[in-house]
């Protein structure tokens, strides 16, 4: 059984079937793991969905910031139902595709491989087992009677540090834009939710969240997307894969259980 990680899609399902054909993916046999933003400016936000719901046995995915933008405009929030996401809103599937979705994870770790995988990062204060357990926080919520209040509350930069104190609202829209938006931290430790850019090319003295020394996740395997200027990066223990497919660059795929340097394959994507 051979492991690979995808990294965003944003409804570029064109390039997504020929990366599967490209590393010969089994679905009875194979596994993937997607970085999450399944959805939202590619034309085919739609069959992307289905597609890795139709075959969830043998494809994991965890929730990004699109995904959770989609679910927020499936309750009627006009400002986050791009014309991208319209064709799922009218789907006669949609209550089934979007009920699946809501309950995907925002953090999966798997013991064997010592790896982990998340849309954005995790912040340096967490180890694994925290993550863990503020995913399982975050989906408790989004799977149960107080998901679609707690999605009128979900967006917004505040609070920006992490204390174990937090309650409430504040506690979960933290964990989620942990999750699904970090990129970059001040020196006090703050996130930073202005930079989307290379990390080189920063409005101020920021560090991307896996610089960060002696951050408690260090000694896992974590593999993430969202940062396509960032691109790809191959580290130990760490694998950037958002490499912009949606904006005309690459679509990129890692094989994750080798002892050897990761195998990375890639496709050409259309610019959208």
């Amino acid at each position: 059984m051979a492991v690979y990680a995808i990294g965003d899609l944003q409804g570029c399902y064109d390039s997504f079937r020929r990366l599967l054909d490209k590393i010969d993916f089994d679905r009875d046999a194979d596994c993937v793991w997607l970085t999450g933003d399944l959805v939202n400016r590619g034309r085919k936000s739609l069959k992307t969905l289905r597609y890795v719901y139709r075959n969830s046995d043998s494809m994991l995915t965890v929730l990004g910031n699109h995904d959770l933008a989609l679910l927020n405009a499936s309750l009627g929030n006009p400002k986050h139902a791009p014309v991208s996401l319209k064709k799922i809103l009218l789907a006669s599937d949609r209550d089934e595709l979007l009920d699946w979705l809501r309950r995907r994870p925002l953090f999966h770790y798997d013991s064997k491989l010592n790896t982990a995988i998340v849309h954005a990062g995790v912040v340096p204060e967490w180890s694994v087992k925290s993550a863990l357990k503020r995913s399982a926080e975050v989906e408790a919520i989004l799977g149960g009677n107080d998901y679609e209040a707690f999605m009128k509350k979900l967006f917004g930069d505040k609070p920006d540090h992490w204390s174990r104190r937090l309650r409430g609202y504040d506690r979960i829209r933290f964990i989620i834009n942990v999750f699904t938006r970090l990129r970059m931290l001040k020196p006090n430790g703050r996130i930073d939710f202005r930079h989307k850019g290379p990390p080189h090319k920063t409005h101020g003295p920021l560090i991307p969240w896996f610089d960060v020394r002696h951050r408690k996740t260090e000694s896992i395997r974590i593999v993430f997307g969202h940062w396509s200027s960032l691109g790809y990066v191959s580290e130990p223990n760490l694998l950037s894969i958002d490499t912009g497919c949606v904006w005309g660059r690459r679509l990129t795929a890692v094989r994750l259980d080798v002892d050897a340097k990761p195998v990375r394959v890639n496709c050409a994507c259309e610019r959208y």
